[in-house]
């Protein structure tokens, strides 16, 4: 069952970029959607991931006193 959504995640991810690959070259309007989304979701795990890590210091900073 893992392997089932790992493998839907990559095609996902990679028809996403293929997307924003296409856009960026004149494609239909539905493929642009596709990529301004993909690139939103991708703004969204990095802004995740940046918090994360802030949070993660902070917590190494606090248990040391």
């Amino acid at each position: 069952m893992a392997v089932l959504v790992l493998s839907a995640v990559l095609v996902l991810a990679v028809g996403g970029c293929v997307c924003v690959v296409w856009a960026a070259r004149g494609g239909p309007r539905w493929v642009r959607a596709v990529a301004t989304a993909t690139l939103a979701a991708g703004a969204l795990v990095r802004r995740a991931n940046r918090s994360g890590r802030s949070s993660s210091l902070e917590q190494r900073t606090d248990s040391g006193d």
